[in-house]
């Protein structure tokens, strides 16, 4: 048996992660967001730009992320371009990224401290969308 901070730490071991800064300028130049967390943490604060969509669900409704619905090849579109997942602190977008490897996506990061590193730096957060 391993805990499940342990089995983020091996996830966040076998992925890309980007920090808060990089997700800025990602973000500056177009970039696509997810963030994994349950709706009610999403609504509490998230960054304008991500998409929500929980950790749980996350494979199975890729398909209907704005970039790619309606599109027979969504999930090829969608895993060309940079994907960046955040979280609250970076285990579960760690988790989701490795998921998503998994399924072929090969340009997709976690972003390390999540939410809480984002706005303890008082980048724009968005809350009640």
């Amino acid at each position: 048996m391993i805990t499940a901070k342990e089995l983020c730490g091996k996830a966040k071991a076998n992925v890309k992660e980007a920090n808060t800064e990089e997700l800025q300028k990602a973000i500056e130049q177009g970039a696509r967001v997810i963030d994994v967390r349950e709706p009610a943490e999403y609504s509490q604060g998230h960054i304008r730009e991500a998409v929500n969509m929980p950790r749980g669900v996350l494979e199975m409704q890729l398909n209907q992320h704005p970039d790619v619905a309606g599109y027979d090849d969504a999930l090829e579109r969608i895993a060309q371009k940079p994907l960046y997942l955040i979280c609250k602190t970076g285990g579960r977008s760690a988790l989701a990224a490795e998921s998503l490897e998994r399924m072929g996506f090969n340009n997709v990061y976690s972003v390390d401290g999540g939410m809480t590193a984002w706005q303890e730096e008082k980048r724009p957060v968005v809350a009640g969308e």
